[in-house]
């Protein structure tokens, strides 16, 4: 039997769409205090704006998944970067706090319509049985190499341009996304008693299953923690880390202010993850899905409990970033997978998109708490346990789910 090729067109432009995507979407806490201190606002706002735009994006994310296998998966892209492109140029006129955060919403549509529900969808029907589980790892890997260099060229275009000129220019780089598009063209492999069945029976089958709640729950902490880093880890790192000494290697590096290091921990983290999210995706060709799911939020607990309660130092910042790097994205191949393994391939964007919904309320909580609670107590301290909490209710919620294709068991 012919061995299937691991690296397709489909694959490889799908990489290249999440790559510059989540560049852009990984970049925005390193606006957190270019904005507040221009306008003078509390940290509050800004960060509502960016957990708007969370929010947003879980709700779009089945909405463009549901377009996406009724009108095409390139239609839907094209929609998503436009909105992504307008939020972006209308966001860089924006002067009041409720206009960031109107607008944010539609960001977080662009993100949804460029993002993993969609992209992914195509990547696992493109793929054999053999090579999904490893393919969904690396195009989420993509996304981490998108975090590689989006913080850092925020922070280098923000020393010759004002935030607003930035944003435009991230507009453009999103637009140019679109040229991969004519290689997104995914064979259909979903059986024919899939194909047969309508979106209803398929989510009405999901809905009555415990496992797809339990895989919902079990979401939310992954987008609480992950979207509290992005958000607030640059400035958190900028106000709270010790200095960096003078003589030595990051210095040497050229990192010479906790600023610099709050953008470069970003970037650590997005390195860190293209490794930590392609073993994820080959392990979860062997190993169960929800064993390695539950093992990923017990070790992000761990780490984020220890990183708290000792002293914020640059070596502590930098080993905390590749920590959690290799954990960052590894949830996202392994739970994309387990859908598409329990619930099948024809509606597997859309019923992704409605697991990623919890992803994003979690979100949603962990940027506007982080902004809040900062406000009201000066610091970060509560929001990083409340990460620590859900993580180990996270790890727990895997255990029960069941593994079994459902189509299967229904027959």
């Amino acid at each position: 039997m012919q061995k299937s090729s691991l690296f397709t067109p489909v694959l490889i432009s799908g990489c290249v769409i999440l790559m510059l995507s989540f560049a852009i979407r990984a970049s925005f806490g390193v606006f957190q205090i270019p904005v507040a201190n221009e306008f003078g606002w509390p940290r509050a706002e800004f960060s509502l704006a960016i957990a708007i735009q969370n929010l947003a994006w879980g709700f779009g994310q089945p909405i463009f998944g549901a377009l996406a296998e009724r009108f095409g998966d390139r239609r839907a892209i094209i929609l998503g970067a436009l909105a992504y492109a307008a939020g972006l140029i209308l966001s860089s006129m924006a002067v009041t706090p409720i206009a960031h955060q109107t607008l944010a919403i539609l960001v977080g549509f662009g993100i949804a319509g460029t993002g993993f529900g969609v992209v992914l969808a195509v990547v696992g029907r493109a793929s054999s049985p053999e090579n999904r589980s490893l393919t969904l790892g690396i195009a989420t890997a993509a996304g981490s190499a998108g975090q590689v260099f989006g913080a850092p060229l925020a922070e280098f275009l923000l020393q010759s341009y004002s935030w607003q000129m930035v944003f435009v220019i991230f507009a453009g780089i999103i637009l140019a996304s679109l040229f991969a598009l004519p290689f997104m063209r995914s064979p259909q492999l979903a059986s024919r008693a899939e194909l047969e069945e309508s979106l209803g029976t398929v989510l009405n089958r999901a809905f009555r299953d415990p496992s797809f709640t339990l895989i919902f729950l079990g979401f939310f902490s992954c987008g609480y923690q992950l979207a509290f880093i992005t958000a607030h880890f640059p400035a958190f790192v900028t106000e709270l880390c010790g200095p960096i000494d003078p003589g030595g290697m990051l210095a040497g590096m050229g990192i010479t202010t906790t600023s610099a290091l709050g953008a470069v921990s970003i970037s650590l983290i997005g390195v860190f993850n293209i490794v930590g999210t392609i073993t994820a995706g080959w392990l979860g060709k062997t190993y169960s899905k929800k064993y390695l799911l539950a093992g990923i939020y017990t070790a992000r607990t761990i780490a984020a409990a220890l990183f708290i309660m000792n002293p914020i130092t640059p070596e502590s910042v930098l080993l905390f970033s590749a920590v959690m790097g290799a954990l960052w994205l590894a949830t996202v191949p392994l739970t994309s997978g387990l859908v598409a393994h329990i619930y099948g391939l024809r509606y597997m964007g859309t019923l992704y998109g409605l697991v990623f919904l919890s992803h994003q309320i979690g979100g949603f909580l962990g940027v506007w708490l982080g902004g809040k609670m900062y406000d009201i107590t000066g610091g970060y301290t509560l929001v990083w346990w409340i990460g620590v909490g859900v993580g180990a209710f996270s790890a727990i919620v895997h255990l029960p789910v069941r593994e079994r294709p459902l189509m299967a068991q229904a027959a």
